[in-house]
């Protein structure tokens, strides 16, 4: 019996492995290469490939390099080719996101012969390209944009109507380029969905509805909170009725926020009473959060933060925004209590408790030792620039806020790293809490803070900059920081890219020689906002020399990632892989390696899907076995949406010094899905997330490449920001491989 059960799956693997299987390696390494470097014409030959697997894996590169030339040559695919390779050319559009792809998008989605699988992936195209191109808020629209969201709803609707034979993937891609896209009609055609059979289309319809504030389902999504057996559904009804103020709602949110099982469920409907902005809801909410806090202090350890605390937070963070200036002693013995246990490292209490009570009283329960204190403190004052105290303690407080602020941004904009230590991490907190109170020396000090070593200070400050009134000062200050941040910044690109963002917003055209100089940085990112930037007609038209440069600059390959120069002294923006890596990378199968992760909570494990992104894969298990992750605090947990970490400052700022192109995928960001945090298209590097439930709005935006199962997500579920990821080990075939640290 165990030798047919060991047949039968490898019977199993042999066909989920087939397709990446009929690649020869040979030509796997060179997409890979192709992909790595962003080198369209290198993937050409691939993507007119009559071996139907190259062509799949070639069009999914396509999408990933994102070169509108593609274009053409991948929608003769879709309307000409192979129906199995058809789906892959529809991903591939909308990856490139280019509006030359519309009309091909709209053609296609008016065949009605069109299998369930294209069907999905045009609907998902069409969303992706129509909200990539659909221009800035409050414009007149594109009517081929207005087709194309008319085709989505029409699909949708004829769905709906269909007594049998409904196709999932149609309905649930549908309904996310619907979000995407907004047409007149989304909510009426998602509300069809809340009484779907399955319990993932309606959970994505009350999804639809609640970010789209829509008020015209709730009896049906009152009924999903109350009896829905689904917990992601219930969760989403609930978040929907928030957002559609459905005051009728009130008391099963309350039953919801208090009583249910599923700890996601109960997180949604405590947001969405806040969101109902009745006062009432204080009183169980106190309740619940009180019987919540006598656990978490019977089991608080001094290494532990008890599971409790996400759900604590958020209570907290409601009652500051029902209770404003009321003095309810409920509410702030609760956040004292809180706060005696906490230490001064989540700003959520001492921020909610100032809203609720502000004056003298408001001190942190902790002492200025760990950088975390300082960020909440810096946090706390600044939050004065936002609330309005109706007693005269507070208002004073008020009044004072900027100038016991005004002495912290000074010294941070002029303090040493390397005398701070991590102190410095609370650096860009203070600044842009000193940034609220719009003071007349605001800029001087940002302008200090430029000339700062720390780079996400420089970056804080960019960015802050980038918000005031244009000046010569202000331009002149950004043009001589990324000068130097060019020559300096060896392994974070934060800086360059922030002030060249901010100088260009500022006065695009004293932008123009920054821009040119970014041209010719070894950092690819940098380059491709200099190219994106130096793109645009209203400049090219006040600089005619522009267009040549550009042209110039792309016969450099300066539009590509180049190898890898050791001469430049830094490894941002650049090919670090060797065809040994990429030989390696390439060899592993989805679910033959795996990340086996101890923490303060327990062991969980995530299964690499190496085949669908195997260049992350591999950049995730060198930092693994280079001990990168272990003992790296978690820094942000939203709940009923991701656990994230992988940052070695603990503020998400931080990375390993490179950054990693993306390998988006057709893969789906359900419950359990590990995907590439990013600050941008090609910027991930090291931090890495864990989805809490189904994410639509994540796929094909992050790259997914891994997975928890549903018994481990039981230990992901309970871990909260500040745990300790203990120790990260690669399981890779039947072994654990543990090496020193890998030189890249």
């Amino acid at each position: 019996m165990k030798n047919t059960l060991k047949i039968a799956a490898l019977i199993i693997l042999i066909f989920s492995f087939s397709a990446i299987a009929q690649v020869p390696v040979a030509t796997h390494i060179a997409i890979l290469k192709a992909e790595d470097s962003l080198d369209l014409d290198a993937l050409k030959p691939f993507i007119i490939s009559k071996n139907i697997a190259v062509q799949k894996r070639a069009l999914l590169a396509a999408g990933r390099i994102g070169d509108a030339r593609a274009v053409d040559g991948v929608a003769a695919i879709l309307e000409n080719g192979n129906a199995a390779v058809k789906p892959f050319a529809a991903f591939a559009l909308g990856e490139i996101e280019s509006e030359m792809a519309i009309t091909f998008v709209e053609r296609a989605l008016q065949d009605t012969k069109a299998s369930p699988e294209l069907r999905a992936r045009l609907l998902e195209a069409a969303g992706k390209i129509a909200a990539a191109n659909a221009g800035p808020a409050g414009s007149e629209k594109d009517p081929r944009i207005v087709r194309l969201g008319d085709a989505i709803l029409d699909t949708l609707d004829a769905e709906a109507k269909k007594t049998s034979g409904q196709s999932k993937d149609v309905i649930i891609q549908g309904l996310t380029a619907a979000l995407r896209v907004r047409p007149e009609g989304t909510d009426g055609v998602a509300a069809k969905f809340l009484t779907n059979m399955d319990a993932r289309v309606r959970a994505d319809a009350a999804n639809v509805l609640s970010r789209m504030r829509a008020k015209n389902a709730n009896t049906a999504l009152r009924t999903i909170l109350l009896a829905d057996d689904d917990a992601v559904a219930r969760a989403n009804a609930a978040r929907a009725l928030g957002a559609a103020d459905d005051k009728d709602a009130f008391n099963i949110l309350i039953e919801a926020a208090i009583g249910d099982d599923d700890s996601r469920v109960r997180v949604s409907a405590i947001r969405s009473l806040a969101q109902l902005k009745d006062k009432k809801a204080a009183e169980p909410l106190l309740k619940h959060g009180n019987a919540l806090l006598e656990r978490y202090k019977k089991d608080k350890k001094p290494s532990l933060f008890p599971k409790e605390q996400s759900e604590l937070l958020e209570i907290a963070v409601v009652l500051g925004q029902l209770l404003p200036n009321t003095f309810d002693e409920g509410a702030v013995a609760y956040l004292r209590g809180f706060g005696e246990l906490d230490n001064a490292l989540s700003p959520e209490i001492y921020i909610a408790r100032l809203r609720i009570a502000p004056g003298r009283g408001d001190k942190m329960d902790g002492g200025l030792e760990d950088w975390r204190q300082y960020s909440t403190m810096a946090q706390l004052i600044g939050e004065f620039a936002s609330v309005e105290p109706t007693n005269d303690e507070g208002k004073q407080m008020k009044a004072e806020a900027p100038q016991v602020l005004r002495p912290l941004a000074e010294a941070y904009a002029d303090a040493d790293p390397s005398e701070e230590g991590k102190r410095i991490f609370a650096g860009p907190d203070i600044l842009r809490a000193y940034a609220r109170f719009k003071t007349a020396d605001l800029d001087v000090i940002l302008r200090r803070a430029l000339s700062n070593k720390d780079v996400f200070i420089r970056t804080t400050a960019a960015n802050l900059l980038g918000q005031q009134p244009a000046s010569k000062e202000n331009t002149d200050a950004l043009r001589s920081a990324f000068t130097r941040a060019l020559v300096t910044d060896k392994r974070d690109n934060d800086a360059q890219l922030a002030t060249l963002s901010a100088l260009n917003k500022l006065d695009a055209k004293a932008s123009v020689g920054s821009l040119m100089v970014a041209l010719t940085s070894p950092d690819f990112l940098v380059r491709k906002l200099a190219f994106e930037l130096l793109s645009k007609k209203d400049l090219q038209k006040d600089f005619p020399g522009i267009e040549a440069s550009l042209e110039d600059a792309r016969k450099k390959r300066g539009d590509k990632v180049l190898p890898l120069n050791p001469a430049y002294g830094t490894k941002l923006g650049q090919v670090l892989n060797t065809n040994a890596d990429y030989r390696r990378a390439a060899a592993r199968k989805n679910g033959s390696a795996k990340a086996v992760f101890t923490t303060q909570k327990g062991r969980f494990t995530i299964d690499l899907m190496a085949e669908d992104a195997p260049l992350t894969v591999d950049n995730f298990i060198k930092l693994a076995n280079a001990k990168y992750f272990d003992g790296l605090d978690v820094h942000r947990v939203v709940p009923n949406f991701v656990m994230q970490d992988g940052d070695p400052l603990g503020n998400g700022s931080g990375g390993p010094g490179w950054s990693i192109r993306c390998e988006v995928n057709m893969l789906a960001y359900e419950r359990g899905v590990v995907g590439m945090a990013l600050s941008g298209k090609h910027t991930g590097g090291s931090q890495w997330f864990v989805t809490h439930s189904p994410q639509p709005h994540l796929d094909g935006g992050y790259t997914v490449f891994g997975k928890v199962n549903e018994n481990d997500m039981k230990v992901v579920d309970n871990i909260v920001r500040g745990d300790k990821i203990l120790t990260v080990r690669i399981v890779e075939g039947n072994s654990p491989r543990r090496t020193q640290r890998t030189q890249r």
